[in-house]
């Protein structure tokens, strides 16, 4: 079905900063890394399909250039945007066979097979394709318009400590603090999936940067393997913090955060935020030094002019933040609600 090419490009931190986006063999933000200037000339116009060697496949629309570690699908006959996103569902399948430690080559990705919808003549049926994804994205957009209303953050007009808090980011004091003085790092007992459950109470996190870190869900396996709510995940594979608002279970090499002071929902946010960009140091250590290291990290936070933490300004900042998102969402729904409601109907 496709040309598949490879990616020419370096390390992203062997090239140069620029204005092409490098497509490289992370599992979040569409597999992009940064913005470089290319060595080699490889640009895609047209939509294209990429897989990297942990087989997370993303859906391209726009020039980049890759790593050696991408491979890149394309076909400009047959793709455009929501048959593109159709078969990406299937070849994610993939992702059950390969990963870090077994990683698919060229020539797997040749020989995979994916099940596609066929017309009663046998040919692969494309209209389906497109008014199945043509639905789901209405449903999303319908259910995302509902939620907006029912949490209360269709309301994106700033408040004045809001306002406040986003213009005066820079100008705020900030002092150092132990990571360890706030969070405890302790380790998991992970379960293989095989010792899972049908059900849907508990979720089960592996070291996966999708879906916020969750595999599946199960039901009780067990109280002793139990993982407590109000806590971070942590994998160490790709060293994601994801906060668990519920009860779950660990798969193999998965840490938990345990925070050692109460925080509101919104500071939670800030938080998160704040592990995540330790991820860069993390990494840079063995597995077996993730634990003083993490405890030792040094974090800046906000502080009143009586050197306390400035749990009010978190507040307010991510608010605001939400706030400034939601008005992007909303434009967004001003602009298709007619064309969703019209999907929807049909």
């Amino acid at each position: 079905m496709f040309e598949q090419y490879r990616g020419k490009e370096k390390a992203p931190n062997q090239c140069k900063d620029g204005n092409i986006p490098l497509i490289n063999e992370i599992s979040t933000n569409n597999g992009l890394s940064k913005y470089a200037t290319p060595t080699k000339v490889f640009t895609r116009n047209a939509i294209t399909i990429s897989i990297n060697y942990a087989t997370t496949v993303f859906y391209q629309s726009m020039d980049f250039c890759a790593s050696v570690n991408i491979s890149i699908l394309k076909n400009d006959k047959i793709l455009n945007k929501k048959r593109a996103l159709f078969i990406i569902s299937q070849l994610r399948k993939i992702n059950q066979k390969y990963d870090y430690t077994q990683k698919i080559s060229k020539d797997k990705i040749n020989d995979t097979k994916i099940q596609l919808p066929i017309t009663a003549s046998g040919e692969i049926d494309f209209d389906f394709m497109e008014s199945f994804i043509a639905e789901l994205e209405a449903e999303r957009v319908r259910e995302l318009e509902a939620y907006l209303k029912a949490s209360g953050l269709s309301d994106t007009t700033l408040n004045p400590d809001e306002k406040s808090a986003l213009n005066t980011w820079n100008s705020r004091i900030w002092q150092e603090f132990r990571i360890g003085d706030f969070f405890d790092i302790r380790n998991t007992t992970g379960l293989n999936t095989d010792k899972l459950n049908d059900g849907l109470e508990y979720d089960y996190i592996t070291r996966t940067s999708n879906n916020q870190g969750i595999l599946k869900t199960t039901g009780l396996v067990n109280q002793s393997n139990l993982n407590e709510a109000g806590v971070w995940s942590l994998g160490l594979l790709q060293m994601d913090f994801f906060y668990r608002k519920r009860q779950w279970y660990a798969g193999q090499f998965v840490r938990k955060i345990i925070p050692k002071i109460k925080l509101s929902k919104n500071a939670i946010l800030f938080f998160t935020t704040l592990l995540n960009c330790q991820k860069k140091i993390l990494l840079s250590v063995l597995v077996r030094n993730v634990d003083e290291t993490f405890r030792n990290l040094k974090i800046q936070l906000p502080i009143t002019a009586n050197g306390e933490i400035d749990f009010e300004f978190m507040e307010s900042f991510i608010k605001a933040i939400q706030k400034e998102c939601i008005k992007g969402v909303d434009s967004y729904l001003s602009k298709n609600i007619a064309t969703t409601k019209e999907v929807i109907n049909n």
